[in-house]
C-alpha cells in the first residue's frame, strides 16, 4: 500500500523556484484556480500554493491551503514524475468544499493527462 504523505521533498519553498516556474510554466485555468506546471530535473513532483489576502481572513486562507495539500497528498500518483505544479487560488475559492475541489481540479488532471 502507497502511504500518501506530503514529504518535505514534494514541496516548493524557495522564492527562485516560485519565480522560474511563473515565468516558464504552462498555466491552465479553472474557475476558482490557475495552475501553472513546469518540468524539473529533481525526479520527484513538487507543489507550490498561492493563497493571495484577496481570498480571505488568515482562517480561511489556511483552510484552502489545507484542502489543496489534501487534494495533492491524495492524487499526486496521477500527476507525471519530475514536475513542479504551482495552483493560485483565486478570491472566490472560500466558499468551496473539498468536494468542489476535488472535481475542479480533477477534471484538470484528466484533461491534461488526455493531452499527453
Amino acid at each position: 500500500m502507497d502511504r500518501h504523505t506530503f514529504s518535505r521533498l514534494e514541496r516548493i519553498r524557495k522564492k527562485t523556484d516560485f519565480t522560474t516556474i511563473y515565468a516558464k510554466g504552462v498555466r491552465f485555468h479553472t474557475q476558482h484556480f490557475t495552475v501553472i506546471t513546469h518540468w524539473n530535473s529533481l525526479g520527484t513532483r513538487r507543489l507550490g500554493l498561492t493563497v493571495n489576502r484577496k481570498v480571505g481572513t488568515a482562517v480561511q486562507r489556511n483552510r484552502i491551503k489545507r484542502l489543496l495539500r489534501e487534494f495533492f497528498r491524495l492524487n499526486k500518483e496521477r500527476l507525471p514524475n519530475s514536475e513542479d505544479i504551482i495552483i493560485i487560488a483565486r478570491p472566490s475559492v472560500t466558499s468551496l468544499t473539498y468536494e468542489d475541489i476535488l472535481l475542479e481540479l480533477d477534471s484538470l488532471l484528466t484533461i491534461r493527462t488526455d493531452a499527453r
